[in-house]
């Protein structure tokens, strides 16, 4: 969500600048630019007669191979373009121009991508003309202010003989604009990384091995699950090895609807929890790719800050306290009544084995598919653009796969994936909590208690020290929010009050509370009174325009918000257990959730797979709306769901088998398996609402267990 809010930052600096735009402004560049026509004409009638005596290209060195065939290329296509030749033209079409509304926010002009690189004319048997898509960088340097900020590197395409490179192209354009323009305050230039080509780049050895990887795995699926439907009509003889990887049996597990009124131990409600908080991860994300994307109106985005809606994206992390809540209450419902049943005894370390099992195969494969896959599967204009923490995973990988990468390093791999070594790391703790409740019970909760006070004077103190804030418009004023958002003592607060909530339902399991309406009515008013102050108390000092408050205020805000968000949700899971949830119950607990939430793991790793991948294949601009970007939002998890399911068929349901057979000496299926809550509590195939616990107790402290 950090990124979110840098990417807004950005548009609001402009819109604040823009402001000192008056009637009598006199805009000499911007009136010169408007005056240009087509960009690609300009270029064609400029050229279409010159003699290599009038470029004047090479006064300081003597031309290569390489720049006499562009020059050859260049001649071959001005006199294509003389006799109206269709290849010639369609290079000279392809060609973006000054984008409209450069004072509104439309920065880029993407010509036509496909038009230009689908260009193949060949000249003689050996050689070919073929068609180059690039983007000019154009950048101003004595206009006013509030121009400057907004019409920063617009970027507007071309198209041009393959043949020749970025810095030939560069002294033709600077030419160009010599001619036309008379001007040296508009400077244009093309980067040769932007390029792109119908020629695909060769495949890197770890994009083979990530290729190779996953089609391994597939074709053992492919062959297991063939064996399965052919080979075995009666489910309970296949082998083991045959159920542990077969799509039929781990998809019968995905879409299999359990009856919670059958078992009063499922908890129904964190199927919804779960799914309404991964939504709204999904959704904060989108907005923030959208607030990047090449909008032709920039500046809306800044001006949508000021509106009421958009605080449901900018505080969109409260979702994550939701994870953190649910993941402290199931994982002390479940050991500690596991506990009981083996007296005491917790097997610590294939505790941590069975967690690291679960949740470290897909994320590996994840950082595989993010780092090599992204340029291959993402065709367009932008999609020569690399996936922006490539760098980051080439150098640090492990410490994602260690989950210390929020402490051991500032450029992260896998960004999103700092939830899971925040968890991660509050998992590793949790076997000291666990066993002091299980041997003092009260008075290790008390202690507990005390712990949670110290990590909200730490997350208040932080704050106040290194003048953090929390609104966007303040974000280049203080910190850059990392101190309190991706570190884990900051968010051990919903952790802990999940602990000591699922504490209370541990000790008051199968008691039905006798509550009055006005307690009922008052616990609903109160809980929502919480969530929309946590949400919507920072919006009038958020507007750009109102005066800011002061760091006390704003640590304050932030501080008592991440202690009131978790014991709202608190009391929608007792009101829900309790039969007290009406409508809500009925929404959150619909059986229709336990799918998704069995996906919900899988979903939270590849959101951000489909959104970089969506803004690279664009072909033309994007409008920034609150109705578009609900439409990307709905097109993201569609496509995401999909993706997830495949490679959770492929990578998580196997690795989840062969974890099972770690855990009992008697194997079973996916089918029989359960799984949790979002990027945190994947343990097992089903969903991690039911609390029952099998015949022989579990030797691990996990969020779910079997029925």
């Amino acid at each position: 969500m950090v990124n979110v809010l840098c990417s807004l930052l950005v548009c609001g600096l402009v819109l604040v600048s823009a402001e000192q735009l008056k009637d009598g402004d006199v805009l000499q560049d911007y009136q010169r630019l408007t005056g240009l026509r087509s960009l690609g004409v300009e270029f064609a009638e400029h050229f279409r007669n010159a003699s290599l005596t009038d470029l004047d290209l090479f006064q300081s060195r003597i031309p290569s191979q390489d720049d006499l065939l562009c020059l050859t290329d260049m001649a071959q296509f001005m006199q294509a373009l003389t006799a109206g030749n269709l290849w010639a033209l369609r290079m000279i079409d392809a060609w973006g121009s000054i984008p409209s509304g450069l004072l509104y926010g439309h920065l880029v002009d993407f010509g036509n991508f496909d038009e230009c690189i689908k260009i193949s004319k060949e000249i003689t048997s050996s050689h070919s003309i073929n068609g180059k898509y690039c983007f000019l960088n154009v950048s101003f340097s004595s206009l006013p202010q509030y121009v400057s900020l907004l019409t920063n590197q617009v970027k507007i395409a071309s198209c041009f003989p393959a043949s020749c490179s970025a810095a030939t192209m560069n002294a033709l354009l600077e030419q160009l604009m010599q001619q036309i323009l008379n001007s040296n305050s508009i400077n244009i230039q093309i980067r040769e990384d932007s390029c792109q080509t119908s020629e695909s780049k060769p495949w890197g050895g770890m994009t083979i091995f990530t290729v190779v990887l996953l089609g391994l795995m597939g074709t053992i699926v492919g062959l297991c699950t063939l064996y399965d439907y052919f080979l075995c009509p009666d489910q309970s003889s296949i082998p083991v090895t045959v159920k542990i990887f077969s799509a039929r049996a781990s998809s019968r597990a995905i879409f299999r609807i359990v009856d919670s009124k059958s078992n009063p131990n499922v908890i129904s409600c964190l199927d919804g929890i779960r799914c309404m908080s991964l939504f709204w991860v999904v959704l904060g994300h989108g907005v923030g790719y959208s607030a990047g994307n090449p909008n032709i109106n920039s500046i809306r985005t800044l001006l949508w800050l000021d509106e009421p809606f958009s605080n449901f994206i900018l505080y969109a992390y409260f979702s994550v306290d939701s994870f953190f809540l649910i993941g402290g209450m199931l994982v002390v419902m479940v050991v500690l009544r596991s506990m009981e049943k083996s007296k005491g005894k917790l097997n610590v370390p294939m505790m941590y084995l069975h967690r690291f099992i679960r949740i470290t195969p897909i994320l590996a494969v994840a950082i595989l598919v993010y780092v090599n896959l992204i340029t291959v599967v993402a065709d367009g204009p932008l999609g020569y653009i690399e996936y922006r923490d490539k760098e980051a995973c080439e150098k640090g990988w492990f410490w994602t796969l260690l989950f210390v990468q929020n402490y051991a390093t500032s450029n992260a791999c896998l960004g999103h994936a700092w939830y899971l070594a925040v968890d991660m790391q509050l998992y590793i703790i949790s076997p000291l909590l666990l066993i002091a409740l299980y041997k003092w019970g009260k008075k290790a909760a008390a202690g507990i208690v005390v712990l949670l006070l110290l990590v909200t004077t730490c997350l208040f103190v932080t704050m106040m020290v290194n003048n953090e804030s929390v609104l966007t418009k303040n974000l280049s004023k203080g910190g850059d929010g990392v101190d309190v958002y991706g570190t884990t003592h900051t968010h051990a607060g919903p952790w802990l009050t999940g602990v000591l909530f699922g504490y209370f339902l541990h000790l008051n399991r199968g008691r039905k509370f006798q509550l009055s309406w006005i307690i009922v009515w008052s616990g609903w008013l109160l809980s929502l009174a919480m969530i929309f102050t946590s949400i919507f108390a920072m919006y009038p000092a958020s507007k750009l325009r109102a005066p800011p408050l002061t760091i006390l205020e704003e640590s304050l805000y932030y501080t008592l918000s991440r202690v009131g968000w978790p014991l709202a949700i608190c009391w929608i899971i007792f009101a829900c257990m309790q039969g007290h949830g009406g409508l809500a119950d009925s929404f959150l607990s619909s059986p229709l959730w336990q799918p998704l939430s069995r996906l919900s793991y899988s979903v939270y790793i590849w959101h951000m797979f489909t959104l970089e991948v969506n803004s690279r294949i664009l072909r033309t601009n994007t409008y920034f709306s609150n109705y578009t970007f609900m439409l990307n939002f709905w097109s993201v998890i569609g496509i995401t769901v999909l993706m997830s399911y495949v490679l959770y068929i492929i990578i998580e349901a196997p690795f989840g088998g062969l974890d099972n057979l770690l855990r009992t000496r008697q194997p079973r299926a996916p089918s029989e398996q359960k799984q949790s809550s979002v990027d945190v509590q994947q343990d097992q195939l089903n969903d991690g609402r039911n609390l029952d616990e099998p015949e022989e107790p579990k030797e691990e402290a996990t969020t779910t267990v079997s029925e």
